[in-house]
């Protein structure tokens, strides 16, 4: 070669890595050329990146002509015949400008995606809410996921929803990095008041329960023949005998005895007598208020309506009795001839 011709390649060559100081701010690798004098200078030799990323890489080949690029992973990086390389997952990847006779490389590294939660566990209450939040190193969407939705739910905004007791993990996901946040739902503390109760028969009262669960309680009679209960704990006395009141919040149970009891009846008389056709009230006072039932011991004798009026039949002896709910009464009554 020349002398000439030979200081020309060695002054452009100078000239070419001069002007790439003000090209770039990062430090340069040793060029690699396969033979001659031909060489590829590059913007950058080594560049850390995000998933998603995008960075143009310049090349100025000794020759003037376009080289061409090239990724050791496409999977990692890619890179288009400008140059314009695109971070892909985590990872390393060398990309590569090449002419016929020369090439130079630059190293990518691309990081993995970091997800930092606001909690990593979570108590709430059946029926409570709570809100995770998620920072995601590149800026990257995150999509929420429950491993157990009956126990809690979680929407894309990351707001979390209690279901039932239990457990369930909620993960946070971004590029295929996880993060695991554990939600617990705990059982709620359930009072009732009163906790025993007495009726007579047709009796009414209202059973309270408060719980710190937004769940609605589930009551229930064991003997709905002695008691029953509606769905806002109203228990309603049917007969004499023991029942027991359950009411249920998510799992936890507090109960409520109810004791029907048999009434007392008696008369404001101890015997009535009246003439054939005379008609006398056969007064009986029951303690729980409700009316008896009256009955004869011998309608020829005397008969009796249901407010208790006894009617003298025929001339003799009988009773008349009066039953509520288990107990019953007798008054005799004796009827004479006109």
């Amino acid at each position: 070669m020349p002398q000439n011709k030979k200081f020309l390649t060695t002054a452009f060559a100078v000239f070419c890595m001069v002007s790439m100081l003000f090209v770039s701010n990062y430090t340069r690798l040793p060029v690699a050329a396969s033979t001659g004098y031909e060489f590829v200078i590059l913007s950058n030799y080594r560049k850390t990146m995000k998933i998603g990323d995008q960075f143009q890489l310049f090349a100025v080949p000794s020759t003037g002509k376009k080289p061409r690029f090239s990724s050791s992973d496409s999977s990692v990086a890619s890179v288009n015949t400008y140059g314009r390389i695109t971070a892909k997952k985590a990872g390393t990847a060398t990309i590569t400008a090449k002419i016929k006779n020369g090439e130079a490389s630059c190293n990518i590294t691309v990081e993995k995606t970091t997800i930092t939660l606001n909690h990593k566990t979570i108590t709430l209450e059946n029926g409570f809410s709570a809100v995770l939040t998620a920072k995601v190193s590149n800026g990257h969407p995150v999509v929420f996921r429950s491993s157990k939705r009956s126990v809690a739910t979680v929407g894309e905004d990351g707001t979390i929803t209690a279901k039932k007791p239990g457990t369930t993990t909620i993960t946070a996901t971004a590029d295929k990095t996880k993060v695991n946040c554990t939600v617990t739902v705990q059982k709620p503390t359930v009072r009732l008041k009163p906790t025993a109760l007495s009726l007579y028969r047709k009796g009414k009262a209202r059973l309270t329960v408060t719980a710190t669960s937004k769940s609605r309680p589930k009551w229930k009679s064991n003997k709905k023949s002695v008691a029953t209960v509606d769905e806002n704990g109203m228990v309603t006395a049917i007969k004499n005998g023991t029942a027991v009141i359950t009411v249920t919040v998510d799992g936890v149970s507090k109960a409520c005895q109810i004791q029907v009891k048999k009434p007392k009846i008696s008369f404001e008389k101890k015997q009535l007598t009246l003439r054939e056709g005379e008609t006398q009230l056969a007064q009986a006072v029951v303690s729980s208020g409700n009316r008896p039932v009256y009955s004869s011991s011998n309608s020829r004798v005397v008969t009796v309506d249901e407010r208790g009026n006894v009617r003298g039949e025929h001339p003799g002896k009988a009773y008349i009795y009066a039953k509520e709910d288990g107990t019953k009464e007798k008054i005799p009554v004796v009827v004479t001839a006109e």
